[in-house]
């Protein structure tokens, strides 16, 4: 298997579980040097999955592994990362995957200021706070990719009469702050276009059941709204490897893969027995 990340240095945001640490396991498969940042070390309280065990489960690839742990809605803490990342894997930062997000789904009509801010900072300042400190190292270099996972909430409602599955309007707050990620992330592509630096969003087309959206949204999702872990993270890592010319795009997973005629391949970078079956279905 050639491996396309050799000598290159990536952080990722969220790898304790899911699309974090999918994308985290796939780059360090194909040689990456990777820097983990999630909240906490150890176990979470009531969800699968922790730094300690994605670091375990990545150093079999051989490439270095690093754990930054940081409290991403903390302004403090999140100055720490890139500093401590670039210190850590020896070097600036190639590769920017923000994908850790904070999602708490509750009606408007009685949705707390302080949820609000919390959602905020994680959604969306701390992307930008990260992309803004690994940007000069990039620019110096005159190359790197930043991808910026968002959500297919960012669609609104259209209507009346209005069609929706649950959690439905709960979701919008979260959906506004992804769909500022993607403002944000296209500004910055602009920003730095000419300059070797990439600057993406991808969503996924249909929920990807990583351990955080099952409990959200598992008991009311149907089998025909969900695509595999693997497709998802098929398109994450073909974005932190694209051309200068495609940046300041929002893509969808699936639609990628497609137009680009990607093999899905598994988390190790082999190939699947068989490949996922690319899902049409979209979310209401």
């Amino acid at each position: 298997m050639t491996r396309r990340f050799d000598g290159r240095r990536a952080l990722v945001t969220g790898s304790s579980r899911g699309i974090g640490a999918g994308v985290a396991e796939r780059l360090a498969a194909e040689g990456a040097d990777v820097a983990l940042v999630a909240r906490t070390l150890g176990t979470h309280a009531t969800l699968p999955g922790s730094l300690e065990e994605t670091a375990a489960r990545i150093a079999k690839y051989g490439t270095k592994v690093e754990i930054v742990v940081a409290d991403l809605t903390d302004e403090q803490q999140r100055d720490t990362v890139v500093p401590l990342a670039i210190e850590k894997l020896g070097g600036t930062i190639d590769i920017l995957v923000n994908n850790a997000a904070a999602a708490i789904y509750q009606p408007l009509s009685d949705y707390p200021l302080r949820r609000r801010r919390l959602m905020f900072e994680a959604n969306v300042h701390a992307p930008l706070d990260l992309m803004q400190a690994v940007v000069p190292g990039m620019v110096a270099n005159g190359y790197g990719w930043i991808v910026n996972v968002s959500s297919g909430t960012v669609k609104p409602w259209h209507g009346p009469p209005f069609t929706w599955v649950e959690p439905g309007t709960a979701m919008t707050v979260y959906g506004a702050s992804k769909a500022a990620l993607n403002r944000m992330s296209n500004g910055m592509g602009v920003e730095l276009y000419g300059q070797g630096v990439r600057v993406n969003t991808v969503q996924p087309r249909a929920a990807v059941l990583s351990e955080g959206a099952r409990v959200l949204v598992g008991e009311t999702i149907r089998p025909d709204q969900v695509e595999s872990m693997e497709e998802m993270v098929e398109a994450v890592t073909a974005l932190c490897d694209c051309d200068t010319e495609f940046t300041a795009r929002s893509s969808v997973s699936l639609d990628l893969i497609d137009e680009w005629s990607l093999t899905v391949r598994g988390l190790d970078g082999a190939a699947l027995p068989e490949n996922p079956a690319l899902r049409t279905e979209e979310l209401a």
